[in-house]
């Protein structure tokens, strides 16, 4: 582990590689899981107010799904997560011209219709931030559907902080992101790896 500020890191975030393979995957990790993506507390107020310039690229069973439930759920950890299609897919899913499952949230974001990219937890993902009261928890999450970006991440030698700069970045702010790689340099100069 290691602690910047408040926040405590696993060197998994260090030392995993990562690059996601969406050639590979198809985008399975927006269609798959038991639960939506986890939200932060503004999370679902922006997902309202972009609801309208996304709603063009959402299936129809997804604009059921939200007329019928809204953008967002309590899950059975009583936290704020995405609805869901089917148990598994989230609400947000289309799929591009190549059958990959792409997120319409960033879809209006990269078009320049929102400032809002999409839920901070699938920027970073694989990595999974907990906040407690006097400390955030940043772990790396591993999922066997992820295993083809494992690999690429490998055979380029793109580790997991690299990966996420721009997410990390947006998080926990350019200082903090510079502390983390100068303390994996050092890691990796000691030979820990």
């Amino acid at each position: 582990m290691l602690q910047i500020d408040d926040t405590i890191i696993s060197l998994d975030v260090l030392e995993r590689n990562f690059i996601c393979d969406l050639t590979s995957c198809k985008g399975a990790c927006c269609i798959e899981g038991e639960e939506g993506a986890p939200l932060e507390n503004d999370e679902v107020k922006k997902l309202e107010e972009v609801l309208p310039v996304v709603w063009e690229y959402l299936p129809e069973k997804s604009k059921a799904i939200i007329k019928a439930q809204g953008v967002s759920y309590i899950d059975r950890d009583g936290d704020a997560v995405t609805s869901i299609v089917d148990g598994a897919e989230c609400v947000f899913v289309y799929t591009d011209e190549n059958g990959y499952a792409k997120c319409a949230v960033e879809k209006a974001y990269l078009e320049g219709k929102t400032d809002f990219r999409k839920p901070i937890s699938c920027y970073l993902y694989p990595v999974r931030v907990t906040r407690y009261a006097h400390h955030t928890a940043i772990n790396y999450h591993r999922w066997h559907l992820c295993a083809c970006a494992e690999a690429l991440g490998k055979k380029e030698g793109v580790p997991v902080y690299k990966f996420l700069k721009e997410p990390l970045i947006q998080c926990f702010g350019s200082a903090w992101y510079e502390q983390l790689a100068i303390a994996a340099d050092e890691l990796a100069s000691d030979g820990v790896e």
